[in-house]
């Protein structure tokens, strides 16, 4: 499902892919996330993905109610809060997607998949 917003000057669509894209810059501005991951399907390891790729690590599915709720798995920093870090991306990214979309966040859920040493 697309997001679908209207106003007095027409309609607005929204591809998911465009809300993947935009949430996964905002989670990669946040203080102790080295990146976005994906999983192997072959040997089970978290890859990190770099580039144009981060959407891969980041599933937004639209209800019923145009409101949308988010999936992200993540690469953090070694030594940090893993908590605080969480709570960082939840707060930024709700507030990055509101603001762009228009659309209400109803859920953001977090995959820590692996820690990485920053050099």
């Amino acid at each position: 499902m697309k997001g679908y917003l209207s106003n007095e000057n027409g309609e607005i669509i929204i591809e998911n892919e465009v809300i993947a894209q935009y949430a996964g810059h905002a989670a990669l501005e946040c203080f102790g996330i080295v990146g976005m991951a994906t999983i192997s399907m072959k040997d089970g390891i978290a890859k990190l993905l770099k580039g144009d790729s981060i959407s891969k690590g980041v599933n937004v599915v639209i209800g019923e109610n145009n409101e949308l709720s988010i999936d992200f798995h993540i690469i953090v920093a070694y030594g940090v809060s893993i908590s605080t870090v969480c709570d960082n991306l939840i707060s930024t990214v709700q507030y990055s997607i509101e603001e762009m979309t228009g659309m209400k966040v109803k859920a953001i859920n977090i995959f820590v998949e692996g820690v990485r040493v920053i050099d």
